[in-house]
């Protein structure tokens, strides 16, 4: 559903475009796919937001603005940020009573997760 206001669309700088696509797919199951004109590009899960990497910027590693993606599990998207070869910055619990956690991606981006109250 489009609505007006809604945030739709990404753009994650990227200094491999390839490793960072791998990194989301893999942590988030996110869909990657190629585009017409060969860029690569992603949809969530929910095909809510999609977006592309991009490497004519820096990467975001101080927050700013800062965006968390939803997680059914944070203690599991942890491990699995970790395996792909993500950082931890900012464990469980630094946005108390908020179940939150925050990562670098492998281009250095600090981003956070979410995980809703039971």
């Amino acid at each position: 559903m489009y609505a007006d206001g809604k945030i739709c669309y990404l753009q994650i700088p990227a200094t491999d475009i390839a490793v960072s696509a791998a990194f989301y797919g893999e942590v988030f199951g996110w869909e990657i796919r190629t585009r017409d004109d060969g860029s690569v590009a992603f949809d969530d899960t929910v095909n809510q937001v999609s977006g592309t990497w991009v490497l004519d910027r820096p990467p975001s590693v101080t927050p700013g603005l800062l965006i968390f993606i939803m997680v059914f599990d944070a203690v599991k998207t942890m491990e699995k940020i970790v395996a792909a070869g993500g950082t931890i910055v900012q464990p469980i619990g630094g946005d108390a009573p908020e179940i939150t956690a925050r990562f670098s991606d492998p281009a250095g981006n600090v981003l956070g997760i979410y995980q809703q109250k039971q």
